[in-house]
């Protein structure tokens, strides 16, 4: 709970961070407290305890899977797949060895009842779901194992699903019904508990678990929904009961309150679900949806709720269990509306700022459960030594706590709408001055294909106007309009509702993401009978520049810390078969002394890395999306169906692309997601060198790749404006730096053969590959050689000339020591960063 707290307040300084504090949770509170729970709840429920000599097992289990969930972060955080699997398979082992050791148990105490002549224990079928439950998540962990080497949906969104299925509704929702059928009637002050629902429940919820589970790995979401349905039936049976009970008396404490809104949640989350299911495309994006509700509303809820009433009870009872209880309810109101208000507040569509207020309020109201757990704990103790009397029980305070909720929760919305957040239905200036109707233009409005559909709206003046904008494309969108409203990033199928107010003049709105308002998503807001005075907003979301430009100083030295990106490039790797993994990020970087810009790169710069085998090589590349809009890649060195291997996808999405060197050449690779250049400009490309079985040994090979870069303003992404526009680059590079080569020289000796390695990645500019004082003996032009010394004899070449996305190399020799300059013979481009030296001594 501490590290999770940790995690939690560091997210954004940690890599994966919503991967991270979801399986902390999962695994790291939730599965160590069935553990512990569903041991010490079944000898309960069985009337029959362990000695304490036959723990060692027990704890053996606790302390292996906490080390199986160190090691699946670990493989986690860096991208290891076979670390991640280890640590599942850890995981799974211990879950699945907790399983059968409380099989055994139910064996072994129906024994000893029956010789003892008490009878066979009737509570035995609630351990039967701890059994069920720890029998599903080794499931789980070898499915989560699958989702980190990544496939490509409807395969990996089947693959979440199962993993959701499997894990939250089976591992978490089997043993929390065990628990609650006996534990909850009974602490809403219910005598009797009932008893013949609970084979039914189990049926149930097990058969819709494998219902959702086929349905999702067959690509078939119909079907997945209608297992939800199931589930949903079999926790209607399971909580049936407790309706009355409740209606009779309502919740008083933190722990009844806690467990009866966790409920609520659960069937909400799981109606929703369903909806997700039916309503869209079957892509991982939009099944992330269940997390919030299930996790922050159920499970947590449940976990606080169930340890609030369980653990008091553990201290032993009496006057003792009554203190630690009191303590437990400490400002029970107050979480428990904190909590809830603030997370459905968090699922409307607000600003960016607000959710992070209403997020960081919500945190604090679990935050608190753990001090609060730890003085219950110490003032049982106390009394239970004798060392202080019971404290008398407090006055409830309903109306302060519900008043200082509402206040709590109305001065965070303040703080986030002051930090730059619009609240819901605020009304901004798009009125011009018009005379509002009273009435409401409602328009549904589709992001797809590079458009917003329909792409003009026409509302009569006055009229207040409602957009319901839903992402229908394959990558991620948004919809910003010049009077401030704006929608969020929306991951496919997602939606968001932006209340533009009264409209009296022409608005314009757009997709903010870098390039898609150059590539036509614009959406236009027309007044019929209104007025078009010219006071438009400035823009400033358009995705181009909202700053000038920096000033470059190619003969600035970059720093004694500047380092070079290595150009040697590596021979081959041994082997037929090489795997790589490549995230796609967005960062700030350097690209020319002083000048900081958005990158988006794979793995973590400009060009990324340079992959190299020979014909035949098979090449698999996992490709994560660690970035928040879409990427792709496409490998020119493969011939594959673009269909799957290069589909764009979505943050936190992955995919395999795999393809055989058919051919040899150096091969350019990029991200293929629209717009294309602007992706490729801003640094998401890199080269695949496949040998030609003929290449001479030389003394060292190196590689040039040039790009382009169309500055933005500083720190900020590149121009979209100036790549749509065809216009001239700001800076022209090799491999990612202007100019870096002319700060760090390459070496070279006298009489050394030299390979360059050359490709023009573009998107526009031509490449004139020069060194000089040299000249070229060979040169090898997109798979053939054009010159080579033993073929064509005294003949010589002065460039390599290359178009976008070509490619080759050059071999030459140096005669002289001297100092050698590498350029681009287009001359402006060579001053624009394309050059270098070489230094032969």
């Amino acid at each position: 709970m501490v590290l999770l707290i940790v995690v939690g307040v560091m997210h954004w300084a940690l890599p994966d961070a919503r991967w991270l504090l979801v399986h902390m949770f999962t695994i790291g509170l939730v599965a160590n407290s069935i553990l512990v729970w569903s041991q010490t709840l079944g000898e309960r429920f069985l009337g029959y305890h362990l000695p304490e000599t036959r723990r060692r097992p027990h704890l053996i289990r606790i302390y292996v899977l906490n080390l199986g969930l160190l090691v699946t972060i670990a493989g986690m955080q860096t991208v290891l797949w076979w670390l991640t699997t280890i640590g599942a398979v850890l995981i799974g082992l211990m879950v699945a060895w907790h399983a059968v050791a409380l099989a055994l148990l139910i064996g072994e105490a129906q024994r000893h009842r029956v010789t003892a002549g008490e009878g066979r224990a009737e509570n035995a079928l609630s351990v039967w779901f701890f059994v069920a439950s720890a029998s599903l998540l080794p499931v789980g962990a070898g499915v989560g194992a699958a989702l980190a080497y990544g496939f490509g949906d409807p395969l990996q969104a089947g693959l979440v699903v199962t993993h959701q299925a499997v894990n939250l509704l089976g591992f978490l929702g089997l043993a929390a019904a065990g628990v609650l059928l006996i534990m909850f009637p009974r602490l809403l002050g219910e005598t009797t508990v009932p008893l013949r629902r609970r084979p039914a429940a189990l049926g149930v919820l097990v058969a819709g678990i494998a219902v959702i589970c086929g349905g999702a790995l067959a690509d078939r979401p119909v079907v997945a929904a209608v297992g939800v349905g199931v589930y949903t039936a079999g926790w209607l049976v399971v909580a049936a009961p407790f309706v009355p009970a409740i209606v009779r008396r309502p919740p008083r404490t933190y722990a009844s309150a806690s467990i009866t809104a966790a409920l609520m949640w659960l069937i909400g989350t799981l109606v929703w679900y369903a909806v997700v299911l039916v309503s869209g495309p079957f892509v991982q994006d939009r099944l992330s949806l269940l997390t919030i509700g299930f996790l922050a509303g159920f499970a947590a809820q449940l976990l606080f709720g169930v340890m609030s009433h369980l653990l008091p009870t553990m201290m032993g009872g009496g006057e003792v269990t009554a203190a630690g209880k009191a303590e437990m309810d400490r400002w029970w109101l107050w979480r428990v509306l904190v909590i809830n208000g603030g997370l459905l507040l968090w699922l409307l569509p607000m600003s960016s700022w607000v959710k992070v207020a209403l997020s960081s309020l919500v945190m604090l109201a679990f935050i608190v459960f753990l001090p609060i757990m730890i003085r219950s704990a110490v003032v049982a103790l106390r009394v239970r030594r004798g060392e202080t009397a019971a404290p008398s029980p407090r006055t409830p305070q309903p109306g302060l706590q519900a008043v200082a909720a509402a206040s709590a929760i109305g001065l965070v919305l303040a703080f986030g709408v002051a930090m730059g957040g619009t609240s819901p239905g605020a009304q901004q200036d798009a009125a011009a001055g018009v005379t509002p109707t009273g009435q409401t233009t409602t328009v549904d409005v589709d992001a797809v294909g590079m458009r917003f559909t329909p792409e003009t709206i026409t509302v009569p003046a006055g009229n207040r106007l409602v957009i319901r904008v839903t992402n229908r494309d394959t990558m991620v969108h948004d919809l910003v309009l010049e009077t401030g409203e704006q929608s969020g990033r929306l991951s496919p199928g997602d939606s968001a509702t932006l209340d533009v107010g009264v409209v009296g003049r022409s608005v314009e709105g757009w997709c903010s993401i870098v390039g898609h308002r150059q590539q036509g998503m614009v959406l236009h807001i027309r007044a019929e009978g209104g007025t078009d005075d010219g006071a438009r907003g400035s823009g400033g979301h358009h995705g181009g520049p909202s700053a000038t430009p920096p000033t470059v100083d190619l003969m600035a030295d970059p720093g004694d810390g500047f380092r070079a990106r290595d150009p040697r490039l590596a021979p081959a790797p041994g082997g037929t078969v090489h795997r790589f993994t490549f995230e796609a990020t967005e960062d700030v970087g350097e690209i020319a002394p002083g000048v900081r810009q958005t990158l988006w790169t794979y793995n973590g710069t400009v060009m990324g890395p340079t992959l190299r085998g020979r014909l035949g090589d098979v090449f698999e590349i996992t490709l994560v999306n660690r970035g928040t809009m879409s990427h792709s890649v496409d490998f020119h060195a493969g011939m594959v169906s673009p269909d799957e291997n290069m589909r764009d996808i979505g943050p936190g999405e992955s995919l395999v692309y795999r393809f055989r060197a058919e051919h040899t050449g150096i091969w350019l690779y990029h991200c293929a997601t629209a717009p294309m250049p602007v992706h490729l400009a801003a640094g998401m490309f890199g080269a695949v060198v496949i040998d030609p079985p003929d290449l001479a040994p030389v003394s060292a090979e190196y590689l040039f790749t040039q790009s382009e870069w169309y500055l933005g303003g500083d720190g900020e992404p590149i121009d979209a404006d100036k790549v749509a526009a065809g216009g001239v680059p700001d800076l022209v590079m090799f491999n990612g730096y202007a100019n870096q080569y002319m700060h760090r020289p390459l070496r070279a000796r006298v009489g050394d053969r030299v390979r360059m390695w050359v490709l023009d990645a573009g998107p526009n500019e031509p490449l004139s590959f020069h060194v000089i004082g040299t000249q070229f003996d060979t040169v090898y032009k997109e798979g053939a050689y054009l010159l080579r010394p033993d073929r064509d004899g005294p003949g010589g070449s002065q460039v390599l000339d290359l178009a976008a996305a070509q490619g080759g190399f050059v071999e030459m020799t140096f005669p002289e020591p001297g100092t050698y300059t590498i350029l681009n013979h287009r001359m402006v481009d060579g001053d624009r960063g394309a050059m270098g030296t070489i230094v032969v001594e």
